[in-house]
């Protein structure tokens, strides 16, 4: 289960120890857009760009060497273009809008993607519907995007909600990958934005609370602040604690184990008493190596062999 950034770089660990073809990624579309009347899927596609070993790794988006022509183009225009989209990545928007107008399902459009790309793992939606995220803020309510890239989430969180929630079913093959998995991983991305957006989707959160595979979580609280997004703000708005011990609170309905960083080893005892496992080990991904041993660390933690 996914987000963006922090979720395709473990990935990218994952994928080294285990073979490609046996990872299925269930991906967050809350942060979905349309922008110059194109669709865009900002996690699918950070997620394939990311297997598929084109991402920009210095940003953690879009795709290495792209270009920005037609944006500043655009802007000559008289258009507003405060989301970064490359020229390159610019063919996967009008590609996936032109499919969808074409009747084909958000899943079969990521999965021609993926296939096209090269990339062996498998990448769900985890819904074909809409599903929009909002943060209510002291300058009002704006969709996540407008928060997050336009207004640098500079305002104060006031609440959060997801917009086709209570219609939204999974995408096809969502609900049958829990339940067929060995082992299901929730990946160190936002609790609030990525990863409760897949719960909230109808028959998600109950299939991971059925599921016969053990589960872990992985956190991305690291001493206090999130690794890389506004996760905090987030979740002091929400009225939560920004640590590990909050994120895994969000998840023990379904959680058997949970890796926190070296930095929170003080936390085990809280999460342990959620009856939960704990393992403390490096889960800031600055390198390869630190990915793969991440990667393998919650392989151990499922009981998994590479």
């Amino acid at each position: 289960m996914a987000g963006g950034v922090g979720a395709a770089r473990f990935l990218q660990g994952l994928v080294r120890v285990l073979p490609e073809e046996n990872v299925t990624v269930i991906v967050n579309t809350g942060d979905d857009i349309e922008l110059h009347g194109l669709r865009i899927s900002p996690d699918i596609d950070i997620v394939t760009y990311t297997l598929a070993d084109i991402v920009d790794e210095e940003k953690g988006w879009g795709i290495k060497g792209d270009t920005f022509h037609c944006l500043e183009f655009l802007k000559r225009y008289g258009y507003e273009a405060w989301f970064n989209l490359g020229d390159m990545d610019l063919a996967t928007h009008i590609s996936r809008t032109r499919l969808l107008r074409e009747g084909l399902r958000l899943s079969e459009v990521t999965d021609r993607h993926r296939r096209a790309l090269g990339v062996k793992a498998r990448i769900l939606p985890m819904t074909d519907d809409r599903f929009e995220t909002y943060v209510k803020t002291n300058a009002g309510k704006m969709h996540f995007q407008e928060y997050l890239v336009k207004r640098g989430s500079t305002d104060q969180v006031l609440g959060v909600c997801f917009e086709g929630a209570e219609e939204a079913k999974p995408s096809q093959g969502v609900l049958e990958s829990i339940e067929s998995s060995d082992g299901i991983i929730v990946c160190p991305s936002n609790p609030i934005v990525s990863i409760g957006t897949i719960l909230s989707v109808g028959g998600i959160r109950e299939a991971l609370q059925e599921a016969s595979a053990r589960i872990v979580g992985i956190s991305p609280i690291v001493g206090g602040r999130p690794v890389k997004g506004p996760a905090d703000k987030l979740m002091e708005g929400l009225g939560l604690e920004v640590s590990a011990h909050a994120v895994a609170d969000l998840y023990k309905d379904f959680l058997d184990a949970f890796i926190i960083d070296n930095a929170d080893s003080g936390e085990c005892g809280r999460i342990e008493g959620l009856g939960i496992d704990v393992i403390a080990t490096n889960t800031v991904m600055r390198s390869m190596l630190d990915k793969i041993s991440l990667a393998e660390a919650a392989l151990k933690a499922l009981r998994m062999r590479g």
